[in-house]
């Protein structure tokens, strides 16, 4: 059988990579192996297509889908600019998608947040395409049983740290439940790229957007890695932190924030962490243009997976002044 076409199905390892036409074949994230078999995996890929908790566009049910569609180039070369293969040090396998019934809304924390355990018991960390903001809340209820207070690194333009009442399912109020839940430390957490305003900071460090506009990604690094030290990390990335021009493709745009290149060298800088895991929610494919919106959210998660690969041993090479 001559390796190449449809790595999604047809690999019969976690590292295996051969070509595969761009423009065709299966749609896992970066070409990873489907597969539920967690024996010896380091990253799972998984979605979570659910938005019934937005409060204005719809239409991040079909994140997860952009987003695959979207990493096809990303699987062709080695990473920039990392100049090695993730996969030489990463196990990953795509998992598919969590099946979420949005006709039983009481069932939809319980049925993520079992899902995301099933596979964090694995020794696995979890790469999440989401689905709307809410669907972090469980992932974080998961994350926290095994690791116990979690720093949160959230890239977003909103707080979402409204008043939450314990009950409603709304992409603008879980980080006020997980702080009151003590499934996330504010003392060691910090939301990047805000630009909408809240009376109430949750105890959150806040580094807006203007504020990295004028102070660059560096000095948002260095206020990030001393805020979260040895803490177990978790990494949301809202793509609504991009500005509009970067990411129209979401359902609550706002005007004002980083751009694309800006996210990746944040993502890149976080290897000094202790990383357990990050979603990447609120693509909302009907709005967005020629994908750049998915291409963004692809990206940031490739460099993520770089990350964790140089973390644990992959030796960067580099080309040109970097």
């Amino acid at each position: 059988m001559t390796k190449e076409g449809d790595q999604a199905f047809r690999a019969t390892t976690n590292k295996e990579r051969w070509p595969d036409a761009a423009y065709a074949g299966a749609l896992s994230y970066l070409r990873r192996r489907y597969s539920r078999d967690l024996e010896g995996v380091d990253v799972v890929v998984s979605g979570i297509p659910y938005d019934c908790a937005v409060t204005y566009r719809s239409g991040c049910r079909l994140g997860p889908r952009a987003i695959r569609a979207a990493s096809v180039q990303l699987a062709e070369l080695l990473s920039f600019p990392f100049g090695f293969d993730p996969f030489d040090t990463l196990s990953v396998i795509d998992y598919g998608d969590c099946l979420v019934d949005p006709h039983h809304p009481d069932t939809v924390i319980n049925d993520i947040a079992d899902h995301a355990a099933h596979i964090i018991a694995s020794g696995a960390l979890m790469l999440t395409f989401g689905g709307d903001h809410f669907t972090t809340y469980p992932l974080l209820k998961a994350h926290a049983e095994k690791y116990g207070p979690i720093a949160l690194v959230q890239f977003d333009a909103h707080c979402d740290t409204w008043e939450d009442d314990g009950k409603q399912l709304d992409h603008g109020t879980m980080f006020t439940r997980a702080v009151a839940d003590g499934i996330v430390d504010p003392s060691r957490s910090t939301q990047v790229g805000l630009r909408t305003f809240n009376d109430h900071d949750a105890g959150f460090e806040i580094l807006t957007s203007p504020w990295i506009h004028r102070n660059g990604i560096d000095e948002a690094l260095k206020v990030v890695i001393e805020r979260a030290g040895d803490q177990p990390v978790y990494l949301s990335f809202d793509i609504d932190g991009l500005d509009p021009a970067f990411a129209p493709g979401t359902g609550t745009p706002v005007a004002g924030g980083l751009s694309s290149w800006q996210a990746l060298e944040f993502v890149r800088g976080l290897e000094p962490l202790h990383l357990i895991g990050m979603d990447v929610v609120e693509v909302s494919p009907a709005y967005d243009h020629a994908e750049i919106t998915a291409l963004a959210a692809a990206t940031v998660a490739h460099d993520w997976l770089c990350v964790l690969a140089s973390q644990r041993g992959a030796v960067r090479r580099g080309i040109g002044r970097l």
